[in-house]
Parts: structure tokens; C-alpha cells; sequence
């Protein structure tokens, strides 16, 4: 069959699983899997060499989009526990897949690509359900995004050893040091000088940028593929070194789409190499190793997580958010087969586990909130954990707490400062993002680290004091239940409650609320009264820039960005 008609065949599976999967609100990556393996089971295609490397520049595409949306500014007030917890934890967790991996019979090499598997988590599976819950921002969101960084890292440092394991000698590993050495000076030099002048013209018109971000990208994969690295090294640094320029944003609108195309080939290629009849023959390696990954890599994840200090809540979310396996284990099966480093066996296990727990992982994710209601008791051991960081509060005994501000971080920032300036300091801060209350104990602000969905910690507030409560945490839950304890400790109380959606606020009305707050629609009304204030006088609204310029700054030295589309806590 013709290549051009195999993948139009391709694209059109691809497009009624995708839609299948939309209706029924499933991840589509397993549904592009699926999509190769009912082609292949029909005969429709088969695998072939243009296929192999159309996919091939899917795995190249996918990560320099990654690549380019690395920002370590938004992990800032996270960075000790997503790199030192991030790392910890893929060690241990390598370890763990390894040695399974040699229990179960599998040759010492399998068993490290086995641990690799085990160890690393999907950044596109979990950044897009974190995205279309709103959840990027908030603090189990920056966590789960400052490890998946870590683990992307770690990931393409395993692709360059395995890469060149086949024929290793210290001279070629001294070759490939002073190789990869000569490139990035190189790719420094070209990020510094050349690059922001060329696209600096190249961003006058959209076609012009997009073309030069691919050539780009493919001149990367082409001095890598000469040297003899991996392409998805080389289109790994080409997305780190275009995402520092001033128009990173525009180049990932543009070239996502391209990215898309290629992507959907790849993992349909992943069902079509999916082998039926070996899965029949490794049914308990597959139990086992989605054990580990379901069950084991979440309860692991919850224990580090509590170790560094944070409450069971946080720590339960990133926890079912990591637990499945990473596109990353499927792009490094794919260089392990092409290089005979593991078996056809192996290639379509790890397949059906990546398939199998991304879809587990978009149900408990759906459904998080509904089951942490019901196991969050048998969770208390996590609070025991992290009792090291008991101390993380400052309350003093003579000040009568009248205003209580829950969730200081970004949104709440503004109404601190408020509430500071108006009752001084009657009033405490609540947040169960353990840095942020440091720095809060440092400067002496009544504050107490906690979450606001745990009643003992409801019940330390002393709720009858106070006469105003503000809450920026947008949890529907937790709202709910924050009233229903307030308005019974003080009627007289006024509630100010946070929302990311109409629905909800009104619902929360209902319950009771004062008043809710929605971030998405405070921009329009403090513009709007700018508008009122201004009109046209140019001297006023010079003198309000110049007071936003300075806020602006200010906010970030403190470390906030105000991301597009994310909820804040």
C-alpha cells in the first residue's frame, strides 16, 4: 500500500478514536494507541520504514514543545522539594523497577529500562488534565510540575547514555563529552547573539516565525544526528534555547500543531508494534509492574511528599497526578528495540502499561475529590510524617485573630496587604504551602500552616473571634465546609469564598457565602473602574502605569507570575 493512502488511513482512525474518546472523556493518547492496533489487527496498515520515521520526528516534535515550556520561575517557591524530592524519588523508584525487573527474568539491561519506566511520570497526560482543571498554579500543581521537570530532565539524560551504550569506550565517551561540550557552547553563543536578531526580524510576520523556529529545530536534530546523539537531544536543547527568547509563546502557538501532526503518527505507530499475543504470555509482569506503578509509585510519592513537610491533602493529589506511566517510557522502548537492548515482549508490555495507567490516572484524577472524601482518615499517618515541620507557625497568644485570610499566595497577596492595613495585626494567615509560611514566620505574620479542609485545623481558627474570613482557595468542598463551620461558630461572620466557575459560585451563594470572588472576571471590573477614574486624561493614566509598572516588579522579585488560566491557592 501507498504511504501517503497508509497515512491518510492513519489520520482518519486516529480522528473517530480521538472522538470517541472526547465524548466518553477519555485521554486521547491511548486512544491514538488504540487507534494503531485495530489497524493493524485489520489489516488496514502495516509497519513500514517511512512510518518508523515519521514517528521518530513525533518523538523529536514532542520535545521541543517540552522544551520550550520548561520555566523554572513558575517552581521558584517549590524548587527543594521538586528537585531534591523529584530526584530522591526517581532513584528509588528506578530501584525498585529494577530489581522487579530481575525478579520477574528479564536480562540486567531490560531490567534498567524497566526501572526507567517505573520512574518517570507523563508530563503531557498530567499538564493536560492540570490545565483543563485550572489546577497548573495551584500548590500541588507547581509541585507535580517542578518533578515532571525533573524527571524530563533525568529522562533525556538516560536517552544520552542508552543512546551510546552499545559501543562504549572511554574514548568515544571522551568524544562524545568534548562533542556535546563544542555544541552547547556553540548553542550558548548562537542564544546570546545570533538568535535574538534573527527572530527579532523573523517575528514580524507569523509565517516567517514559525518557518524559522522549524528550520531551527530540524538544524539541531541534524547537528545531534551528525555527531551521533539522539535527535530527541537535539530537539530537546533547540526547545530549551528558543523557549528563553521573548517570543516563546507565539513560537509554541505556531509550531504546536506540527508537533500534533507528528505526534498523532507516533503513538499510532506504538499500536500498530503492539504485540496481542506476547501480552497473553506476560500477564503477570503486567500485574506486577502496573502494581508498582498504580499502587506503589502513588503511596511512595505520598510518604516523600509528607517527608518534605506537606499536609496529606497535596500530597494525595501529586500523588495519583504521577502514577502512570511516561510517554518518555515509550520513546526510550523505542530506542531500546532499534538498538536489540530489549525484546519485542517487552516493547508491547510497557505499551499496554502506559495505555492502561494513563487511563486509570484521567478517571482518579476526575473523580479525586469524591475519593479522598472517603480514604482521607486513613490517611492521618501522612500528618505524622510531616510533624517535622510542626513548628511552621506563629501565633501569637494576645492578639485576637478578627480577620482570618486563607491562601496567602498571588491572589491573596492583594487582600493582605488590605487586611494588614486595616486591623494592623488581628488577623492570621492559613496556607498549607509550608515555604510560604516560612517566609510569613520570618517576618512575624500571624499565620498557621494548614488546609483549610481539615476541621481540626477549622477548629485551632477559633472561629468565633472572627469578624471577617477571606478564602482564595477555590475547592468547592472546602469552601462548603469552611461556611457551614463559620456561620455555626459566628453568624454575624462575613465569608468572602473563591470560584473558578459561575455554577459553583452561585451554589455557594446558596450555602450561604457573602460574597464570592471569581479571578477570571476581577481584571474586566478593575479595568473598567480604571476606565471611570481615567477617562481621557493621559496624566492619570501615566500615573496609573507607572504605580502597575512598580507593582509589577515587585511582584516579581516575590516570585508571582500570574500565569494565563490558572487557579490560584
Amino acid at each position: 500500500m501507498e504511504p501517503l493512502i497508509e497515512i491518510a488511513i492513519i489520520f482518519i482512525a486516529a480522528a473517530v478514536l480521538a472522538y470517541v474518546a472526547g465524548l466518553f472523556k477519555q485521554p486521547i493518547i491511548p486512544a491514538y494507541i488504540l487507534a494503531g492496533l485495530i489497524l493493524v489487527l485489520t489489516g488496514l496498515v502495516g509497519t513500514n520504514t517511512i512510518i518508523s520515521t515519521i514517528s521518530m520526528l513525533g518523538i523529536a516534535f514532542l520535545l521541543f514543545i517540552v522544551g520550550m515550556e520548561i520555566d523554572l520561575k513558575r517552581i521558584k517557591d517549590v524548587s527543594f522539594i521538586s528537585t531534591v524530592g523529584g530526584t530522591l524519588m526517581c532513584i528509588i523508584l528506578f530501584g525498585i523497577g529494577f530489581l522487579t525487573g530481575g525478579f520477574l527474568g528479564f536480562s540486567s539491561l531490560e531490567a534498567v529500562y524497566i526501572g526507567l519506566v517505573i520512574a518517570f511520570s507523563s508530563t503531557m497526560i498530567v499538564l493536560k488534565i492540570l490545565g483543563d482543571r485550572s489546577e497548573l498554579d495551584t500548590l500541588h500543581g507547581r509541585i507535580t510540575i517542578g518533578i515532571l521537570l525533573v524527571q524530563d530532565i533525568l529522562a533525556i539524560i538516560a536517552l544520552f547514555v542508552l543512546s551510546t551504550l552499545e559501543n562504549f569506550t572511554f574514548s568515544i565517551l571522551a568524544y562524545m563529552l568534548v562533542a556535546l561540550v563544542f555544541i552547547l557552547i556553540v548553542l550558548y553563543l548562537g542564544n546570546k547573539y545570533l538568535f535574538p536578531i534573527i527572530f527579532k526580524y523573523a517575528a514580524r510576520t507569523e509565517e516567517l516565525l514559525f518557518i524559522t523556529a522549524l528550520a531551527v529545530c530540524l538544524l539541531f536534530i541534524g547537528i545531534f544526528e551528525y555527531f551521533g546523539f539522539s535527535i530527541a537531544i537535539g530537539a530537546f536543547l533547540a526547545g530549551v534555547t528558543l523557549g528563553n527568547l521573548p517570543y516563546n509563546i507565539e513560537i509554541i502557538s505556531l509550531t504546536k500543531p506540527i508537533r500534533d501532526f507528528f505526534a498523532v503518527i507516533f503513538f499510532v505507530a506504538l499500536g500498530i508494534q503492539l504485540n496481542l499475543q506476547t501480552i497473553k504470555e506476560l500477564w503477570v509482569p503486567i500485574l506486577i509492574l502496573l502494581g508498582l506503578i498504580i499502587i506503589v509509585k502513588p503511596i511512595l510519592t505520598m510518604f516523600l511528599i509528607s517527608f518534605f513537610g506537606y499536609k496529606k491533602r497535596p500530597s494525595y493529589v501529586i500523588a495519583v497526578s504521577l502514577g502512570q506511566a511516561s510517554e518518555f517510557s515509550l520513546i526510550l522502548l523505542v530506542l531500546g528495540l532499534s538498538l536489540n537492548h530489549v525484546s519485542q515482549n517487552l516493547f508491547s508490555l510497557v505499551i499496554l502499561l502506559a495505555i492502561v495507567s494513563m487511563t486509570i490516572t484521567a478517571y482518579l484524577l476526575e473523580y479525586e475529590q469524591w475519593i479522598y472524601n472517603k480514604i482521607s482518615k486513613y490517611l492521618n499517618f501522612l500528618e505524622r510524617v510531616s510533624e517535622n515541620s510542626g513548628h511552621l507557625e506563629y501565633v501569637p497568644r494576645k492578639i485576637k485573630k478578627e480577620v482570618i485570610l486563607i491562601g496567602y499566595d498571588r491572589l491573596g497577596y492583594d487582600i493582605f496587604k488590605a487586611i494588614k492595613n486595616r486591623v494592623g495585626k488581628k488577623f492570621i494567615v492559613v496556607d498549607y504551602n509550608p515555604e510560604v509560611i516560612k517566609e510569613l514566620v520570618r517576618k512575624k505574620v500571624p499565620c498557621i500552616y494548614g488546609d483549610v479542609g481539615d476541621v481540626e485545623i477549622l477548629n485551632r481558627l477559633n472561629l468565633k473571634e472572627a469578624n471577617l474570613i477571606v478564602s482564595t482557595v477555590p475547592d468547592k468542598h472546602d469552601s462548603m465546609l469552611l461556611i457551614k463551620k463559620a456561620k455555626e461558630a459566628n453568624p454575624k461572620s462575613m465569608v468572602f469564598l473563591t470560584s473558578m466557575n459561575v455554577e459553583d459560585a452561585l451554589d455557594l451563594y446558596d450555602a450561604g457565602a457573602d460574597y464570592v470572588i471569581l479571578p477570571h472576571f476581577l481584571g474586566g471590573e478593575r479595568v473598567s473602574l480604571m476606565l471611570e477614574e481615567v477617562g481621557t486624561d493621559i496624566q492619570k493614566l501615566l500615573e496609573h502605569k507607572l504605580k502597575h509598572i512598580k507593582e509589577l516588579k515587585h511582584r516579581r522579585r516575590i516570585g508571582h507570575r500570574h500565569p494565563k488560566k490558572h487557579r490560584h491557592k
